[in-house]
């Protein structure tokens, strides 16, 4: 009988389409006179590197089919993984059969997602399905009292080093280590497949979903410190937080990583250089200007008491006019789609502060459906992607509103969509002046809007409300005036909301009594 604990390798399969230090473990393999089977690409790559190796074909004794498509699905080779080695059943089958014992299974899978992002022709992607592979692992990561499986080359050194350290054989901890991932990997791999063919019928919400994501870090905690967390990648071709690199500053934690993201989805709506400043996953302070450098001095003075420690995107490179505003106060996390040499070095003092570059900005068809998990299920729904043009508004007033006012508008009623519900914005000149979020109350969220303008043009010397001239912006319908009079009387002197109130013709008559010029949108932007 096999000891569960210590497992001896003699032989090995090894059929991999990621060669990354394959000729190293082949050479260790050989070295310690395991004998190696392998297929296809493997077999020539290890003998290239002067490995001894044995095609399956030949042991099988049955030739590889229809262009590699079937070559490791035969009973020598399953029956080799699949024996339990303490039953004696399977072992007088595998006597009767001339079946040898295979104890390490090393295969990596057909690339199929890097071929559907590499926007690849139907065929191709359907050629880079595994089947074989699958298999095995499957049944390697099954029968893991008895068998190490290896899907990840990033494993190869834990395991050649347990084989040192154990005279030849593995361990039970190991295999059931690697057995877990073997299972995620194929999990992760089925529901790729599924989600391409979903897409391809045109299905958003097919029948059965599967998400699957890749680890990329275990965090310190999750959003207090009793709570646990990490942060996993699905893969989507999407710049942001989930593809960026970290270029300096210590490891981010779960809120950095909400509030990052937040801000990059933010300036990424805009078309001018644009700033955004997130705070606990709210926006105070979003400003777009002729360059990076003004749009953050515009974005900043919205709120510079919010800003502390706050979280600060850019759709542009950052330059070293930004990078030494930034440096000048505390700040928790820049992102960018890059960041020249003169910026890198204007914030390599900050040791603590992390500066993550994405290589790009999203596109507008970019998005994925977005998640939110509930107890025992999750909610999925398409992004919240309605982007407006002053021409799809509908002036419902007496007076229309000016040219400045419409661009106002149209930027007001971009950053209220990224703003949690209720939720008003002030703005002026390309940047936010007052913003108000996450209030039960619609026109508590107009007086908090209203304050923040105040407070921050008090601190800054300031003669004149901010709040005068401006534009404000609801992200859903006035239920009544109260909210649209104190805006007015704060000093906007016009206002975009959805419509749709059954007290609309009240709030439109409001809004003409007080001289507002007002648009519908006929868009909510609820954000919870």
């Amino acid at each position: 009988m096999a000891n569960l604990g210590l497992t001896p390798i003699s032989r090995a399969l090894i059929s991999v389409s990621d060669k990354t230090g394959l000729a190293e473990l082949g050479k260790f393999l050989e070295a310690r006179k395991v004998d190696i089977l392998s297929t296809g690409g493997s077999a020539k790559a290890l003998s290239e590197a002067g490995v001894g190796v044995r095609e399956v074909a030949a042991y099988t004794g049955f030739p590889e089919l229809m262009e590699g498509r079937v070559k490791t699905l035969h009973p020598l080779i399953h029956g080799a993984i699949l024996a339990r080695r303490d039953r004696a059943e399977d072992v007088a089958a595998m006597a009767e059969h001339g079946i040898q014992p295979i104890e390490l299974v090393v295969i990596n899978l057909y690339p199929f997602e890097a071929t559907v992002a590499a926007g690849a022709p139907l065929a191709a992607c359907l050629e880079n399905i595994d089947i074989g592979g699958p298999a095995l692992i499957r049944a390697a990561a099954k029968n893991h009292d008895f068998v190490t499986v290896v899907t990840d080359p990033a494993d190869y050194a834990a395991v050649m080093a347990e084989i040192s350290a154990n005279g030849g054989a593995t361990t039970l901890a190991l295999r059931r280590r690697l057995a877990a991932a073997a299972f995620a990997r194929t999990a992760a791999y089925d529901a790729a497949v599924g989600a391409w063919f979903a897409r391809r019928q045109g299905e958003t919400f097919p029948p059965r979903i599967v998400v699957a994501g890749a680890r990329r870090q275990r965090l310190r905690y999750g959003e207090n410190p009793h709570q646990e967390a990490a942060f996993y990648a699905t893969g989507a071709a999407h710049p942001g937080v989930a593809t960026a690199t970290q270029l300096q500053g210590k490891a981010l934690s779960f809120n950095n990583l909400s509030d990052t993201d937040a801000a990059f989805e933010l300036v990424a709506e805009f078309d001018r250089p644009a700033v955004a400043i997130i705070k606990h996953a709210n926006p105070c302070g979003v400003a777009q200007a002729a360059t990076p450098a003004e749009a953050y001095e515009k974005a900043l003075a919205c709120d510079p008491l919010s800003a502390y420690g706050g979280v600060i995107a850019l759709n542009r490179p950052l330059d070293e006019a930004v990078a030494a505003a930034i440096a000048k106060r505390f700040v928790e996390v820049v992102i960018a789609p890059d960041a020249d040499g003169p910026a890198r070095a204007a914030l390599a003092a900050k040791e603590d502060l992390r500066l993550l570059v994405t290589g790009a900005m999203p596109g507008p068809d970019a998005a994925e459906v977005s998640l939110r998990s509930l107890a025992g299920g999750f909610l999925l729904q398409t992004p919240d992607a309605a982007r407006l043009e002053a021409g799809d508004l509908k002036v419902v007033t007496k007076r229309t509103p000016t040219d400045a006012e419409m661009t106002d508008l149209v930027f007001a009623f971009t950053v209220v969509k990224h703003v949690k519900s209720n939720a008003v914005v002030f703005a002026r000149g390309g940047a936010t002046v007052g913003i108000g979020a996450g209030q039960m109350s619609r026109v508590d969220a107009v007086r908090i809007a209203v304050w923040k303008a105040k407070e921050a043009a008090e601190n800054a010397g300031e003669g004149t409300p901010r709040t005068a001239g401006s534009v404000v912006a609801s992200d859903a319908f006035f239920p009544f005036a109260d909210g649209l009079i104190a805006a007015a009387e704060a000093g906007a002197k016009a206002v975009i909301q959805p419509g749709g109130s059954k007290r609309d013709e009240e709030v439109i008559a409001a809004a003409d009594e007080a001289g507002l010029a007002m648009v519908f949108t006929g868009i909510r932007h609820f954000r919870h």
